[in-house]
């Protein structure tokens, strides 16, 4: 049997963390489920490591400060690749990404798929507690970056994304620059240079509840450099 790791970077979630949990087991209950916090001020990384103490599915990854999803991620999937986990997941631990979508990613990784996305801009997707700054900022920043890269992908910024392990082998994830919201831009698009299977699946992002959201401007004007980086080093072959 394949075995299923899913990453969730946190930072001030101990409101969401164990609701998060629950339904990530739930929905998915063979994978495996790694947390890792950035010393999180609040006792986050306190509650990941009771949860796991509980539950042999769970681990955690302690960090020494805020040091960015990006690098979140790289590190997990490094570990998760080390240890033979064959499919990868990135998910929100805020509840933004609902676990029910789970078993579908699964099936399309089955199916052959090398990086699901979840999308909100397909039919059956959407966004629900957004206000109209937000909305311009995720769409458009996806149809600007869809358009400096030439790409048909339609939500290119989604947080909520699974990848096979030939995917993360093929992307060279220590190549990886971005850090904030370009990340998920970069790892897309660099599987689509490599010749990866790339799949949108319809999900409903549902706007946090509790805690506070981490996109910033700066975050966002940071993607709107990182894709003309991309499209430079495609067009020198360094991708």
């Amino acid at each position: 049997m394949a075995k299923t790791l899913i990453v969730t970077p946190t930072y001030n979630e101990k409101d969401n963390l164990p609701r998060f949990v629950d339904r990530v087991r739930s929905a998915c209950p063979e994978a495996h489920l790694m947390i890792v916090d950035d010393d999180s001020p609040d006792g986050t990384g306190a509650i990941a490591d009771e949860i796991a103490s509980k539950d042999l599915h769970v681990h955690v990854m302690h960090r020494a400060g805020k040091l960015g999803l990006g690098t979140a991620y790289i590190q997990a999937f490094k570990r998760g690749l080390a240890e033979g986990y064959d499919r990868f997941f990135e998910m929100d631990a805020d509840l933004s990404h609902d676990a029910k979508y789970l078993p579908a990613f699964v099936q399309a990784l089955d199916d052959g798929v090398d990086v699901v996305i979840g999308s909100r801009n397909i039919p059956g997707g959407g966004v629900e507690g957004w206000g109209l700054g937000r909305h311009v900022i995720s769409k458009g920043g996806s149809l600007y970056s869809r358009s400096i890269l030439g790409l048909r992908v339609k939500d290119l910024t989604s947080g909520y994304k699974a990848f096979s392990r030939r995917a993360l082998e093929a992307i060279d994830i220590d190549t990886i620059h971005s850090n904030g919201y370009s990340f998920q831009i970069e790892m897309t698009y660099r599987a689509l240079r490599k010749g990866m299977r790339v799949k949108e699946v319809p999900i409903v992002f549902v706007d946090r509840a509790a805690g506070k959201s981490k996109m910033s401007r700066r975050i966002f004007v940071e993607a709107l450099g990182v894709v003309w980086r991309l499209r430079a080093e495609s067009a020198l072959g360094k991708l």
